[in-house]
């Protein structure tokens, strides 16, 4: 199975080719999404952003018209290179921060050595992640209908452990980024407003 985000203005022109390719395709609303099969037995499953339920017709322009971001929600993005952080009202950035913070790879070196360097690298990370979170309690506010997360598993979840932050109801889809910068905030802004496609190719 793949997964695939389709923006809003493509979703329409993307069922079309699936059913070029496939033979045709048939639709239905199933499991709170838009669900396709061709002829050939391949099938898709289309899923609202932030984790919306469609219960509308088996209709690929009224499900496009569902398509729309949160009211109050963010983006948050830690890895132990840096981090990125943004608050949106809809489709409008009220607030972001991108930030990076040195930590060292790791060494082959053995013994005590190894030991102390594997202390200094543990304690860069933490306050890396220190300062992701102080910014991202800041840039995110006390609100929050959704946050789209992504970057690495434990930078994420070391940030999130912190109570301002916990609060936050973390939807899907999990975005794996490189490390934070600008252009890659502003590309997982658009991948958490897109519909979520699970397809399966006979």
């Amino acid at each position: 199975m793949q997964q695939v985000l389709v923006p809003r203005e493509r979703f329409e022109r993307w069922v079309a080719n699936f059913g070029e390719r496939h033979g045709g395709v048939g639709l239905a609303v199933e499991a709170g999404g838009l669900y396709g099969m061709g002829s050939d037995g391949s099938t898709f499953h289309a899923r609202l952003p932030f984790e919306v339920q469609y219960d509308g017709r088996a209709d690929t322009a009224e499900f496009a018209r569902e398509v729309r971001p949160a009211a109050d929600w963010g983006v948050l993005l830690v890895r132990k290179g840096g981090f990125a952080v943004a608050r949106l009202a809809a489709e409008r950035l009220v607030e972001s921060k991108v930030g990076q913070r040195h930590v060292q790879g790791r060494t082959k070196a053995g013994g005590q050595s190894q030991q102390r360097f594997a202390r200094r690298r543990d304690n860069q990370a933490r306050q890396a992640y220190e300062a992701a979170t102080e910014h991202a309690a800041r840039v995110l506010g006390q609100r929050l209908t959704a946050l789209v997360t992504g970057g690495d598993h434990v930078a994420v979840d070391a940030v999130l452990s912190d109570p301002r932050l916990a609060r936050f109801p973390v939807v899907a889809p999990w975005l794996a980024v490189p490390d934070p910068r600008r252009r890659v905030l502003e590309q997982a802004v658009a991948d958490a407003c897109s519909v979520r496609m699970s397809v399966t190719n006979r």
